[in-house]
């Protein structure tokens, strides 16, 4: 007997028709592995417009996706109607997902206070300041929480379609897909890609005024307490107002200035680790190292194989 899992799609204002339409195929083709790999499990996918939904379209569904926006800021504001539906459906049993800005209409639900979701990490500063109550980890590219499941960049719609089929078909499955689409099964984290984005606009002068200093000098010596004494604090004082202004202690943020710029240095230049981590302020390549790969998730090597060949 074959057991079917209703996904739907929802078609929001200005959502990524690439998703919308590649997850609809993507769950197709998910089927015609399943079914030559004798797995009995069938996807059933129906994709509904937003602005036509209403409780008819329930019905059992057991995955409601999200799919990321390509532009406009129905994310910011989705209609209630959506989040009445999407609240509904979780309550009824649906596990729902998202991916990209899709992100932002779950947490309008409130499902996702106290749980830990991702989105896209340009997107991070504008989801932490409006969902405080999230726990966001933008380093990822997946987070698969069983009834909420969130991905993070616009592409990552792939990912999100390749861990449902995992989940209700068996690994096997989403790795001969993977095969087929010459897409990545292995894993993957959304840090790989990021840029260092720092908080500017947060209203503390005196802390912008040693986030400028920092970003000229990054490649100096730079302690907490010249930082400090640089605005006239105590340390105590420092550490705390710069930490609530930016997110990071002021060790977090030069590590993520210099490893920024190591990332671009790797990506133009031909200059080895060794010179890259003197020309960023390290005296000690493996402590370079080791930072490079705790931010980054790869060590420069890799990073350099992945991005530049």
């Amino acid at each position: 007997m074959t057991n079917y899992v209703n996904v739907q799609i929802i078609d929001y204002a200005n959502s990524l028709q690439t998703a919308v339409h590649g997850l609809n195929e993507l769950f197709f083709i998910a089927n015609q592995k399943a079914q030559e790999l004798g797995q009995a499990t069938e996807f059933v996918v129906d994709i509904q417009e937003e602005s036509s939904l209403t409780p008819a379209h329930q019905g059992n569904r057991q995955v409601i996706i999200v799919p990321p926006s390509l532009g406009g800021d129905y994310y910011l504001a989705p209609h209630n109607r959506l989040i009445d539906y999407l609240n509904h459906a979780h309550k009824n049993g649906a596990v729902l997902c998202s991916a990209c800005a899709g992100t932002f209409i779950l947490a309008d639900t409130g499902l996702l206070n106290q749980r830990q979701v991702t989105t896209h990490w340009q997107l991070a500063n504008v989801f932490a300041d409006k969902y405080p109550e999230v726990v966001l980890s933008v380093d990822k590219i997946l987070i698969n929480d069983a009834d909420i499941i969130t991905a993070g960049g616009l592409m990552s719609w792939l990912d999100l379609g390749l861990e449902i089929v995992a989940q209700y078909m068996k690994p096997t499955v989403m790795r001969a897909l993977g095969k087929y689409l010459i897409v990545d099964t292995g894993k993957r984290e959304q840090r790989y890609y990021q840029c260092f984005n720092p908080r500017f606009d947060h209203g503390a002068e005196q802390i912008l005024i040693i986030q400028h200093f920092i970003q000229a000098n990054h490649n100096q010596q730079l302690t907490v307490e010249a930082l400090a004494q640089r605005v006239f604090m105590t340390k105590r004082t420092f550490l705390r107002q710069f930490s609530a202004a930016t997110k990071h202690t002021p060790v977090q943020y030069i590590q993520r200035v210099r490893v920024q710029k190591a990332c671009e240095l790797l990506e133009t230049t031909n200059k080895t680790t060794e010179q890259i981590a003197a020309l960023v302020g390290y005296d000690d390549v493996n402590g370079f190292r080791k930072i490079f790969n705790k931010v980054v998730g790869l060590n420069p090597t890799g990073f350099r194989a992945k991005f530049v060949g």
